[in-house]
């Protein structure tokens, strides 16, 4: 089989591996979509790696967190999956033993290991995920569907639903890359105002189409008056940054109302703010948004089904594996939004 892996400096090599066999409690995967996710980056350019061990970022794993495909093989023991069933990976592995594990959350197990950066992913034609990690797609959903599915409409989904988005609230959405656009669709079908930050009018473009009713270019304008005044001089009550930027970050806790909510989404290292006047003189309640619990994903499945969600339109380009090369670089050089390896 032909996999994809990232030695660093921005290097794309596909080579030639033998067909992995599934262990036990495991199953072989034949993969039909597989995403490119921004973190990915630091693989392919051999900096920090937000997550995974000491393979990550040196060709050793396979990379690829958010893939989908069919059950092609099971493992001994494995029960409750058939050759053929149509499935999307989740992408923590934990040990399935902690109290973490036992409630879902496998991303936050001591040992927990993450799909395309400890064990090989799914940039490849196949791929091994243990049985648990097997998500069932609903036949109203496709794999490009359910590999985005697996990080920022999951994702996007559990942290809006924790801050109790609903109809007759206004949230607004700072960064509108794809974990950004994800925010907007997701918001808007729970029924919110949806107001949206960035900087470039391509991706203001898009979430209007997704369904907000105002955009904010803030090279051009202040985010945070333009949102006070979109709100008569309240802020917003939900204030999610995708950004993962120091300016982004601020303006959310800036823009929120008081007694609102921020969540910080968007991948960061490290950010100034004012606690006494941003956060505790505002009351605020201020999360952390990173993946969804095992068990929600039956609820993220009905959400998209029933509220038609276009998941697909997140995707702006499509490639075969073997362009892995352009596929990288033109994700890189941000010539792309999101993007997604097929296999037709």
């Amino acid at each position: 089989m032909h996999a994809v892996l990232l030695p660093g400096d921005r290097e794309v090599s596909i080579v030639d591996r033998p067909l992995p066999a599934p262990g036990p409690g495991e199953v072989l995967i034949r993969t039909r979509a597989s995403a490119i996710c921004r973190s990915d980056m630091g693989l392919y350019t051999g900096g920090s790696a937000i997550v995974g061990g000491g393979g990550a970022g040196k060709g050793l794993v396979v990379p690829g967190h958010e893939p989908a495909g069919e059950v092609a093989e099971l493992g001994p023991g494995v029960k409750g999956l058939a050759v053929g069933d149509r499935v999307a990976g989740y992408l923590p592995i934990g040990c399935m033993r902690c109290e973490h594990c036992l409630s879902g959350y496998l991303m936050l197990c001591n040992e927990w290991r993450c799909l395309g950066f400890d064990v090989d992913g799914g940039d490849a034609d196949y791929h091994v995920l243990p049985a648990q990690n097997c998500l069932p797609l609903p036949d109203e959903i496709s794999f490009v569907g359910g590999a985005l599915m697996t990080d920022m409409v999951g994702s996007q989904y559990h942290i809006q639903r924790v801050l109790g988005v609903r109809g007759g609230m206004t949230v607004g959405v700072f960064g509108l890359g794809p974990m950004g656009a994800a925010a907007v669709m997701v918001a808007r079908a729970f029924g919110a105002r949806v107001i949206a930050v960035d900087l470039i009018d391509a991706r203001l473009d898009l979430a209007k189409r997704l369904g907000a009713e105002l955009t904010v270019n803030s090279r051009q304008h202040d985010p945070v008056s333009a949102l006070r005044e979109a709100t008569a001089g309240v802020g917003v009550d939900v204030a999610i940054d995708c950004s993962g930027a120091p300016a982004g970050q601020n303006a959310a806790l800036d823009a929120a109302a008081k007694r609102g909510a921020v969540a910080f989404v968007g991948e960061s290292r490290k950010t100034e703010v004012n606690p006494s006047d941003q956060i505790i003189r505002k009351l605020l309640t201020v999360v952390g948004g990173w993946y969804f619990p095992l068990g929600e994903w039956a609820e993220i499945s009905r959400f998209v089904v029933e509220n038609e969600l276009p998941v697909e339109e997140l995707v702006t380009h499509r490639f075969p594996l073997s362009d892995a090369a352009e596929a990288f670089r033109a994700f890189d050089a941000r010539e792309t939004e999101k993007a997604v390896f097929t296999w037709e």
